[in-house]
């Protein structure tokens, strides 16, 4: 087995470098790490293109045999600690990274679901990650993102989602505006989340809706706003005036799972 000890290694220089998103785009190709994110990669038939184990890890014991067993059927390299510091992105490594193609399945989007969510420049890794994770959580395929939105292929967005990152459909859309004009030629309603309105979201009816989440200071951008078909907010009985953009779209789509069970 040849372990890879040297920083300067092209392999592993190439690897680093997906740290960034210029080169994250520019390979296709993104990082996970840890042990339950690369077997759900693996059961979910990503196209993992490298995988890197820690040679001086391997004696933890905490890559169990059987998974030893499964990556040994992909391209596997293994390197020293040293070497593995420089491309980990955690405090406390597992000692197992992935090199995965992105998973932008299709640019086009999908309009047999009942929902589409799509987000105007969420910036916050933390909140793209959860809302993917809750997006999965509902069986929602696909989502749509502004290109002033954060890169969803970003290290803390991966570890965010769970590995909901491996099932989700992500559409990233030079103009969300253009976009959305799309969406409602194929008879879709764009619906934006305001406070300027009555119109509650226990009241509206989540069948062929876009679902608009707005950036964490601003909401949604005056241009989407012009094009909304439908404002509704989520009516809040104590002084706060607003959500974190995770937890409101976690709201929305868990009151459409509500009454999509209810049917």
């Amino acid at each position: 087995m040849q372990v890879i000890s040297s920083k300067d290694n092209e392999i592993i220089k190439k690897i680093k470098s997906l740290k960034e998103k210029k080169y994250r785009d520019l390979e296709n190709s993104y990082i996970i790490e840890g042990i339950k994110l690369v077997k759900e990669a693996i059961s979910e038939g990503s196209k993992i293109k490298k995988i890197v184990i820690c040679e001086e890890c391997l004696e933890s014991g905490e890559i169990d045999k059987d998974t030893l067993y499964e990556i040994a059927k992909f391209d596997v390299i293994y390197v020293t600690e040293k070497v593995f510091k420089l491309i980990t992105d955690v405090k406390t490594p597992q000692g197992i990274i992935a090199v995965i193609e992105k998973n932008n399945i299709s640019s086009k989007i999908d309009y047999s679901e009942d929902i589409i969510i799509a987000l105007d420049g969420v910036q916050d890794p933390g909140n793209l990650g959860t809302i993917l994770r809750t997006v999965d959580s509902a069986n929602l395929k696909q989502i749509i993102l502004s290109s002033n939105s954060a890169d969803p292929y970003n290290p803390k967005v991966v570890r965010s989602t769970m590995g909901a990152i491996f099932r989700v459909n992500i559409i990233e859309v030079n103009s969300l505006k253009d976009t959305l004009e799309e969406v409602k030629r194929n008879n879709f309603k764009v619906m934006v989340t305001s406070l300027d309105t009555k119109n509650s979201i226990y009241d509206i009816d989540y069948n062929k809706k876009a679902i608009i989440i707005g950036n964490e200071a601003n909401g949604v951008s005056k241009e989407i706003q012009a094009i909304a078909d439908e404002k509704v907010k989520i009516p809040m009985l104590g002084k706060t005036e607003s959500l974190n953009a995770s937890v409101a779209t976690g709201i929305m789509i868990y009151e459409y799972v509500r009454k999509k069970l209810g049917k």
